[in-house]
């Protein structure tokens, strides 16, 4: 149920709604809009009347939610949420592209891949320092110290810093040295994960799983919202089909769909979605035509040489032609690509 007031309603009616919404057992999310403030009841709402609701001074509206994702659904809010994170805003008109290695694999590395993601005009350096891998003989990732690696190498280029997170156990030392924790496709429904860090206040971003429906990756987001963390990304990275050209099949088609179901911004990751730097490139552009507000790109000094999905790992040079062609389809579009803006504080 979503309580809708009045555009000249007062601080005072609104913390009134509040509190019946509280005293009948609801938690209660409030979100202010430019011209209105909006309230989602989360609970139990079958036995609840909209109409004990409507008779509150400063409400307009009451309306029921037949989906199951409230916080996340455009019904609770219209508004494209926006992120702020690191002087970067993700979800508004600019076009945000984070590119880094698939894994940390050593410090000089991962500075060589900051270096050209930056040179490149990405803000935002990503790289896994804790890899899940299918097989468990697999290089598995360098842990803790590959974080911060990754955290030195964004502050000394620029760059806020994105990592995957594995287990709950990690939740503190990623608060600590990220500027957004991932959580990837295998655990987007990893319920303990995630309401693990719907209690921090850090940007998430929100893979969907590989056999997931956009409506479970709305769910999955509204545990993370649930709990008091509205700041989530969505990203698309591909799904498993039955066919076998890719290593996964890239549904650019959930862009659109889910700009109409959610009003959390939307990434897309090329690399996972194809497995085939080839393919990077074209699909990369199409994401961004179809109304990405950012990419995820894996970028790698010597993709020869990666210990992880270097097939799929974009070369420098590859990726500083993409950001060329990418800069004149935003144009296109009236959007704008993110560029370099304050440097990352050192000591964040």
């Amino acid at each position: 149920m979503v309580i809708v007031m009045s555009p000249g309603a007062t601080e005072e009616q609104v913390q009134k709604v509040i509190e019946a919404l509280v005293e009948r057992g609801f938690d209660a999310h409030r979100s202010t809009g430019s011209t209105r403030t909006v309230i989602g009841a989360v609970g139990q709402t079958g036995r609840a009347d909209p109409r004990d609701f409507r008779l509150l001074d400063g409400v307009a509206d009451v309306v029921r939610i037949s989906e199951p994702y409230k916080l996340a659904g455009r019904t609770f809010q219209s508004e494209d949420t926006r992120i702020q994170v690191a002087g970067v805003e993700i979800g508004g008109p600019e076009v945000v592209v984070m590119a880094g290695p698939c894994a940390v694999e050593s410090q000089k590395q991962v500075h060589e891949a900051a270096a050209a993601a930056a040179a490149g005009g990405a803000r935002i350096l990503r790289g896994g320092a804790f890899k899940p891998r299918t097989s468990p003989y697999n290089f598995q990732g360098l842990g803790a110290e590959g974080l911060g690696f990754l955290k030195a190498a964004g502050r000394e280029h620029g760059l806020a810093v994105v990592s995957e997170i594995l287990d709950t156990r990690d939740v503190p030392l990623f608060v600590e040295q990220v500027d957004i924790i991932q959580v990837g496709a295998r655990n987007m429904q990893n319920f303990a994960l995630l309401k693990e860090l719907s209690r921090v206040r850090k940007p998430i971003l929100l893979k969907r799983g590989m056999s997931a429906t956009l409506s479970e990756l709305l769910l999955s987001a509204e545990y993370l919202m649930s709990g008091g963390n509205r700041q989530v990304i969505l990203c698309e990275r591909g799904i498993r089909t039955f066919e076998t050209s890719t290593r996964n099949t890239l549904d650019l088609s959930a862009i659109p769909v889910l700009k109409s179901m959610s009003h959390l911004p939307v990434i897309v990751d090329p690399s996972h979605g194809t497995g085939l730097r080839d393919f990077v490139v074209p699909m990369a552009r199409a994401a961004v035509a179809a109304g990405a507000d950012g990419l995820l790109v894996e970028v790698h000094p010597h993709p020869e040489e990666a210990l992880s999905d270097g097939a799929q790992s974009l070369p420098p040079e590859m990726f500083t032609a993409l950001m060329v062609q990418i800069r004149v389809i935003v144009t296109a579009m009236d959007r704008t690509l993110a560029q370099p803006g304050a440097a990352v504080d050192a000591e964040a």
